[in-house]
């Protein structure tokens, strides 16, 4: 059938035209379905690890969020950034103003906007002391990157911190061995840590974007760059009087029990193709 999602009531038609029943009601569908252990109408995206080292390097992040690094406890002058760029940030502005709620009717939002441009936010948290600092650039890039490097390490407790340890991903603002040797030889007590490749779900610093997605973009109505720009500055005071550490629960153990099902799931169609 040329479907990929099939309606209560073509799955009772199509049931009627095989002869599976004489008669049944879409209604009746929808219920069994309902009940049903297995909904394969029902989906989530996911993608196979692809980076060979992928246990390593996500092992060796888990650890710094437990605050351990090869093994070694990190000392009070030791710190964790997680850190990358939310990229393409529009300012839209409304075609006319948004009607705040009332008695009896939602807020409104108009649907027409006008584009005024787009900016890259750079943010670098503090994992264990739910700390966000960032820097706003007209685009991503090393030079905006290293512009927020510079500002963390250029103020206290990091300037004069044993190890700063950077957690990043495989973005080109800062991937590959050069990333690494430029941290080092702008701040000595920088280290460079990337994540895997395709694993920004590790990465604390997308859990905080996702509150700047819900809580201060969404809905978009600027009046202009500046606003936003604003608006994503002031945040930053209003967040860290108040953040906690986020209860990170995925550890080395979770990391090895999903490798091992993912390798099951893996095999499985060899499996089948052999039988």
């Amino acid at each position: 059938m040329p479907l990929s999602r099939w309606s209560s009531s073509e799955l009772a038609a199509q049931a009627v035209s095989e002869g599976l029943v004489d008669a049944i009601s879409s209604s009746t569908v929808r219920r069994w379905l309902h009940a049903a252990a297995i909904k394969p109408w029902r989906h989530r995206s996911w993608i196979f690890p692809r980076d060979p080292d992928f246990a390593a390097k996500a092992a060796r992040v888990l650890d710094l969020y437990a605050r351990v690094f090869e093994g070694v406890a990190l000392g009070a002058t030791d710190f964790v950034i997680s850190a990358d760029e939310k990229s393409q940030l529009q300012a839209l502005r409304r075609c006319h103003p948004t009607r705040p709620a009332g008695s009896g009717h939602l807020a409104q939002v108009e649907f027409e906007y006008e584009r005024g441009g787009t900016l890259a936010y750079m943010g670098a948290y503090d994992v264990h002391r739910a700390q966000l600092v960032g820097t706003i650039a007209e685009k991503t890039g090393i030079v905006p990157f290293m512009e927020l490097v510079d500002k963390v390490m250029g103020q206290e407790p990091y300037a004069s911190a044993r190890t700063v340890y950077w957690v990043v991903d495989n973005g080109s603002s800062h991937n590959g061995k050069r990333s690494i040797d430029r941290m080092t030889a702008a701040w000595p007590n920088a280290r460079l840590v990337h994540l895997p490749v395709h694993a920004s779900w590790l990465n604390q610093i997308e859990i905080v974007f996702s509150i700047i997605g819900r809580k201060v973009v969404k809905p978009a109505d600027f009046a202009d760059l500046a606003a936003l720009a604003d608006r994503l500055c002031r945040f930053e005071d209003r967040y860290n009087q108040t953040a906690l550490p986020f209860d990170w629960r995925f550890t080395r153990s979770d990391l090895a029990e999903m490798l091992q099902r993912l390798d099951t799931h893996r095999r499985e169609p060899e499996a089948a193709l052999a039988a």
